[in-house]
């Protein structure tokens, strides 16, 4: 076993990621937005009160806003691996088998996997984007309203429901590839289930090390969104348009 756990943590440090903006993308979306708003706008009435298109148009600005600084964060470099909230650590279970490999003088090996679990998160969240914009396209006016009555984290919860099963599908594939740059998933793998076939390991870890890094990145990329969220509800200094200005003014937030 020590074999085969020496060669997982003789890892290579993932190359740079790929850079994801979206920039085009946000504004084409916002731009429909605002024309859905002149669409449904009634005539003559001054900029009077806001009807529920309004509501809905304003709140699809506010999520795309939101979505595009979210994921700008988090799929840059040391999106993940520099912030403590998020950063893709060891899995609990596998705590009794870092601890061993540091013992022995493999702290650094134990680093540098970590640091290539982090750097795979990062790259499979400039995937996020245009599929949260997509959802945030197809929401309806009944949904618009639902998120500005909801809770603080309505639309974060909206997001997640609509876009969890896309979001998955489209990083798994990305991580898979980081992680198998340096070999980690074999070797992960290897490890795992050797240890988990021992007499004495009750608590059995996940040999899957790619779907591990899925769930943790999605989780990252669900937190920034939350933020997001949080600081347009909050904070009217984060309302960048007009229109979310009014939509939240007509809400009394």
């Amino acid at each position: 076993m020590a074999t085969i756990t020496k060669a997982f943590f003789t890892l290579a440090i993932v190359a740079g990621i790929s850079a994801h903006s979206g920039a085009q993308i946000l504004r084409d979306y916002v731009n429909d937005a605002d024309r859905t708003l002149e669409k449904y706008k009634p005539k003559g009435t001054g900029g009077g009160a806001l009807s529920s298109a309004d509501i809905s148009a304003g709140l699809r600005q506010a999520l795309q806003v939101g979505a595009q600084n979210a994921t700008g964060k988090v799929s840059a470099v040391n999106g993940f691996f520099g912030n403590a909230l998020i950063k893709v650590l060891m899995p609990p279970e596998a705590k009794k088998v870092e601890n061993t490999l540091r013992e022995i003088g493999l702290g650094s090996q134990v680093d540098n996997a970590i640091l290539t679990m982090n750097r795979a998160a990062e790259d499979a969240s400039a995937k996020a984007l245009p599929i949260f914009l997509d959802a945030i396209k197809n929401m309806s006016i009944d949904d618009g309203l639902r998120i500005l009555k909801g809770g603080n984290d309505a639309a974060t919860q909206y997001l997640k429901a609509k876009t969890s099963a896309a979001l998955t599908a489209a990083f798994k594939p990305v991580i898979q590839e980081s992680l198998d740059k340096v070999n980690a998933t074999k070797y992960w793998a290897d490890v795992f289930n050797a240890y988990n076939d021992l007499p004495t390991t009750f608590n059995k870890v996940n040999p899957d090390l790619t779907a591990y890094v899925t769930e943790r990145a999605l989780n990252g990329v669900f937190v920034y969104i939350a933020d997001e969220e949080a600081k347009i509800r909050m904070n009217p200094a984060a309302r960048v348009t007009d229109l979310l200005k009014k939509v939240f003014a007509s809400a009394g937030k």
